[in-house]
């Protein structure tokens, strides 16, 4: 079996993030699941998190939502 690439662990990672993000954004202000998505896609921290040298991808999503939420302030 062949093992993934980093790239395809970062990939892998930052979508799961991403996805739980736009959960807890949903659960916190009760807008809609399109609503969440525009504020974390179009979020300053969105680039922090595709940022595959910093590596930020590998945190756990709760901690990931404290530190966009500090972002937004």
């Amino acid at each position: 079996m062949k093992q993934p690439t980093h790239k395809q662990i970062a990939t892998y990672l930052t979508n799961y993030a991403l996805s739980e993000l736009v959960k807890y954004v949903v659960e916190d202000t009760a807008c809609t699941v399109e609503q969440a998505m525009e504020r974390v896609y179009n979020s300053k921290f969105m680039d922090i998190l595709q940022d595959e040298d910093g590596e930020l991808y590998v945190q756990s999503p709760a901690y990931l939502y404290e530190l966009m939420k500090k972002m937004e302030e």
